[in-house]
């Protein structure tokens, strides 16, 4: 399991709960490694200004992250994260590495609309 403050996936019954339950869902899957904590602090700083985002976490080594590699959509990722946006249980946008505070929340306004 990830040791970050965010609400972690570990199997396919909590990602299919995940995206059934949450309209808006950010998803980053990784490892806790240098391109990927960045990601993850700034998903935590986020709750606020997007209380209406789900931001989740999965670990790129767990069994369940095979759900996230399978997605057409990171297909050509050579990095990690593969962060996934999920607007109404389809994926609307995907990205793949390091990501800067305005990168990420440029991402969530193009999936999802500005900030609540």
């Amino acid at each position: 399991m990830l040791q970050t403050g965010l609400n972690h996936i570990e199997s396919q019954p909590d990602f299919e709960s995940l995206v059934r339950d949450n309209e808006k869902v950010m998803l980053c899957c990784g490892r806790m490694g240098p391109m990927c904590l960045p990601v993850y602090d700034i998903m935590e700083s986020l709750g606020e200004d997007y209380a209406n985002v789900a931001f989740r976490d999965m670990d790129f080594d767990g069994p369940a992250s095979s759900i996230v590699r399978r997605l057409p959509h990171v297909r050509d990722f050579f990095s990690l994260p593969f962060t996934i946006y999920y607007n109404n249980g389809e994926v609307v946008h995907a990205t793949s590495g390091i990501q800067t505070h305005q990168q990420v929340t440029e991402s969530l306004d193009r999936a999802f609309g500005t900030a609540s």
